[in-house]
């Protein structure tokens, strides 16, 4: 093996050693075991059941004071210039994730046999679905318009630029690539919606275990692919 390709390949598992040593990372590999688990599982009974309950449990060791992050960005200043409207969806999903990762510990206490009212964990469970549904919503609703805003941005530049090429600005480029991590964020949040709704069956025939699992699956590896180190997605992209 060479020198230059074993830089290459040091190089390379240094990005990944990075990028497994983030919390946040780990958590969204769980999640994809958890919901491709559930996919497999179609909620009847076996060993990719098992994995799921399991995987699930495990996973809210790593949300543990978690709450804290949404806390602060509540309390935090908005960006300027932000609208009223979208600084308001901002702050709800701020909120309603807080409460939710809050709720999530008192859940692990239940289920790990530390807090001992079943039948209140059950509900206080329901509770913090439904506020991760909620903060789904308004992520949804704040991409759009965050999209929208960028849309416009993006075509007051082409109308000013005219002739120039346009690949060669940098805040083109800038805008498009907040454009497209905006659209991934919005499918993403989209598709969270369809998770919460039926992790709380809402809809029990039309969003079966099978889908729930598949689209939590989907949104999981999203979810990986946005905590990847920038060096990496841009060799990838």
């Amino acid at each position: 093996m060479s020198t230059s390709t074993l830089d290459a390949a040091r190089a390379e598992l240094g990005i990944l050693v990075v990028y497994l040593n983030k919390a946040e990372a780990r958590d969204k590999i769980c999640r994809a075991i958890q919901y491709g688990s559930k996919y497999l599982s179609d909620g009847k009974p076996g060993t990719a059941q098992n994995v799921e309950k399991s995987t699930a449990l495990a996973r809210k060791v790593f949300r543990l004071v978690k709450f804290v992050n949404d806390l602060h960005a509540l309390i935090s200043p908005p960006s300027p210039g932000s609208p009223l409207p979208l600084v308001l969806l901002g702050k709800s999903k701020n909120a309603l994730l807080s409460t939710f990762f809050f709720l999530d510990q008192i859940v692990w206490a239940g289920r790990s046999g530390i807090y001992k009212n079943k039948e209140r964990t059950e509900l206080i469970g329901r509770i913090s679905l439904f506020c991760w549904m909620g903060s789904s919503v308004c992520t949804t609703l704040l991409e759009l318009g965050e999209l929208g805003r960028l849309s416009a941005s993006i075509k007051k530049l082409e109308r000013e630029m005219k002739h120039a090429d346009k690949y060669n600005d940098q805040q083109y480029l800038s805008k498009v690539k907040q454009s497209n991590e905006r659209l991934l964020a919005l499918i993403k949040s989209s598709m969270d919606i369809v998770v919460a709704i039926g992790l709380l069956q809402l809809a029990p025939k039309k969003i079966t275990p099978r889908v729930t699992g598949a689209f939590g699956f989907i949104t999981s590896l999203i979810s990986c692919y946005q905590l990847l180190p920038a060096p990496t997605r841009t060799k990838t992209a």
